[in-house]
């Protein structure tokens, strides 16, 4: 992933080029989704793809930064109103139990 708009590799410190795009699914408060366009950068030295995040989502979640931070921060829970089963309690106690993968 590249975050920040990093111009260099994050494994060579190579540079990086456009590649192409593709579509990713981010899930939000009120149980909506949406879809975003997320650029797909390759290393000229090493040929490893990256992809560009928007700032509002962690690498290899589908939930935005907003609903995980809340979770993690103890705001959201399963009781909380609008937030009854999305995301579900497994979901959540996931995220606490691996909180530390979240620090960026």
């Amino acid at each position: 992933m590249v975050i920040n708009n990093e111009s260099s590799c994050p494994k060579c410190g190579g540079k990086l080029k456009y590649y192409d795009r593709v579509e990713r699914i981010v899930r939000t408060k009120g149980r909506s989704t949406k879809w975003v366009t997320v650029r797909r950068l390759r290393c000229c030295r090493c040929g490893m793809l990256h992809r560009e995040l928007p700032e509002y989502v962690y690498p290899y979640k589908q939930y935005e930064m907003e609903v995980i931070t809340g979770v993690l921060d103890g705001i959201i829970t399963s009781d909380t109103l609008g937030y009854e089963d999305y995301p579900c309690g497994m979901t959540m106690a996931n995220w606490i139990s691996h909180k530390s993968q979240f620090l960026l």
